[in-house]
């Protein structure tokens, strides 16, 4: 071992080396997640001293809205990925078991409950007798949540069956009914914001389930000559998403919360206190994303990039659920 050795290569000699500097990283995903602890808690700290109304059932609306995103993640990564080893010369046929069936079924549930406040006037029911199914029918709301229903239900079987490439179109259903629901027509320009939240919800999706599907599908290849290359692949097309995401966010952002009222908003707001908890792990998201990045163009071996990857899963499941969150808590008055 020698001093002069880049930290970004291998450390040691023998079977048992490892790579150094995976604690940065690491460290940096900490902190961060620290830092974001209070938001992530739930409605009462983030509601605390705003002067805003606790709603009712939040905790379990934010835990089913959570679940419904990364059950949009799962699958529509998988195809993603798919498609990406499609045009990489040599790689092996061997695939990672699809999890698109269990994804689909936990989507299923989770929208189904979801269905269930709305059947009630948004409210969380106490029992199977206050749910007015038929009701669903008549408004905007319970038709959106009977298609993400169907939707969830239309994308197990298609899973489930010999062609499951065609699980893209019920979950392009559900991606759109999702963005419908996110902005009623009494907004401000309702149709400008349902286009904003489906290409965010388009592309989150695509980055989450895609990086967890490579990670999955490296270790199935057990050091193929193929992996880096796929990894530099999914890397290039991720940045594209990143922006989008950020722009699309940044955009989003704006139409709740004008300039001249951001700072008091992210402070003095249950809302703008989750988004500012969601901003940070999206800044260490994108951080661990550079570090791989380096590592996967500068180290000896570049498949030492799916350490800071996997740390970048696992935030990126920090930002579902904030996400999950965010949608459940009071929109801030646009002053």
């Amino acid at each position: 071992m020698t001093l002069t050795r880049p930290p970004s290569r291998t450390v040691g000699t023998g079977r048992h080396a490892r790579p150094a500097g995976t604690g940065r990283p690491v460290a940096v995903l900490v902190l961060v997640v620290l830092a974001a602890l209070i938001p992530l808690l739930g409605q009462s700290p983030a509601l605390h001293g705003t002067g805003e109304a606790e709603a009712p059932g939040t905790g379990g609306i934010a835990l089913l809205r959570t679940v419904l995103f990364a059950a949009l993640s799962v699958p529509a990564g998988e195809l993603f990925v798919n498609r990406l080893t499609r045009s990489l010369p040599g790689a092996p046929p061997a695939r990672p078991r699809s999890w698109s069936p269990y994804a689909a079924a936990a989507g299923f549930v989770a929208a189904l409950g979801l269905a269930s406040v709305v059947a009630t006037g948004n409210l969380v029911p106490d029992s199977v007798a206050d749910i007015d199914v038929g009701g669903l029918y008549e408004s905007r709301d319970g038709k959106l949540a009977l298609l993400e229903v169907n939707g969830f239900l239309a994308a197990g079987l298609c899973a489930t069956s010999r062609r499951p490439g065609l699980q893209v179109w019920p979950l392009a259903a559900v991606t759109v009914a999702e963005a419908l629901r996110a902005h009623p027509t009494t907004e401000y320009s309702p149709l400008l914001g349902s286009g904003l939240t489906l290409v965010h919800l388009t592309c989150a999706s695509l980055w989450v389930g895609g990086l967890l599907y490579v990670l999955r599908t490296l270790r199935q290849w057990r050091g193929a000559e193929a992996g880096p290359a796929l990894l530099g692949l999914y890397a290039r097309v991720a940045a594209v998403l990143l922006a989008a995401i950020t722009a699309t966010g940044v955009c989003s952002s704006l139409r709740r919360m004008p300039p001249g009222t951001i700072a008091d908003q992210l402070t003095d707001t249950a809302y703008g206190r989750v988004l500012l908890a969601k901003v940070l792990l999206v800044a260490a998201v994108a951080a661990l994303a550079l570090w791989a990045r380096i590592r996967l163009s500068r180290a000896a071996d570049p498949l030492t990039a799916c350490s800071p990857a996997r740390a970048e899963v696992v935030a990126l499941g920090g930002v579902v659920a904030v996400s999950g969150l965010l949608t459940a808590l009071p929109v801030p008055i646009r002053w």
